[in-house]
């Protein structure tokens, strides 16, 4: 596979993020913009090169991180620190982050691996910093995301 376009559609959310909001820097349109782009790179490139296991392999991973995050929050009574709500623990931006950042570093390689998970740790920090999250909340989610897609290698 290519890396061209991956590597360039990742670079222009890091620009954006950093152009755009630097001026007022709003985490919870970070961490937002972030783990969509993530996603959408993790399984749009794949459709566009004919790569429909690859497709299929990305579709699912992030399906079952994203699964595992929301019956997290449907079993664990966990508040916002904003207080918006009991549906704190984990991280469902953070767990999709990483699960796309581990997709796209399996398929594309380190360059895309090394952008992809710093903009996974980007959406990590925004959750914290838009008090969406506590910090165990973030690790718990990086957690699921890295796991599903390591564990999605040996079944799937």
């Amino acid at each position: 596979m290519t890396i061209l376009y991956p590597a360039l559609l990742l670079i222009t959310l890091w620009v954006c993020i950093f152009v755009h909001y630097s001026s007022s820097f709003n985490w919870q349109m970070v961490s937002d913009v972030g783990v969509y782009g993530l996603v959408a790179t993790a399984v749009v490139f794949p459709v566009l090169q004919g790569e429909w296991g690859d497709f299929k392999f990305a579709g699912y991973i992030i399906v079952i991180a994203s699964g595992i995050g929301l019956l997290g929050k449907m079993l664990i009574d966990a508040k916002r620190p904003d207080k918006s709500g009991n549906d704190s623990f984990p991280s469902n931006h953070t767990a999709n982050a990483f699960a796309a950042s581990t997709v796209l570093a399996m398929s594309y390689g380190w360059i895309i691996g090394l952008l992809s998970y710093g903009m996974a740790m980007l959406v990590g920090l925004g959750r914290v910093k838009a008090l969406k999250h506590h910090w165990r909340d973030v690790i718990v989610g990086l957690c699921v995301g890295l796991s599903t897609a390591v564990f999605a290698v040996a079944w799937l």
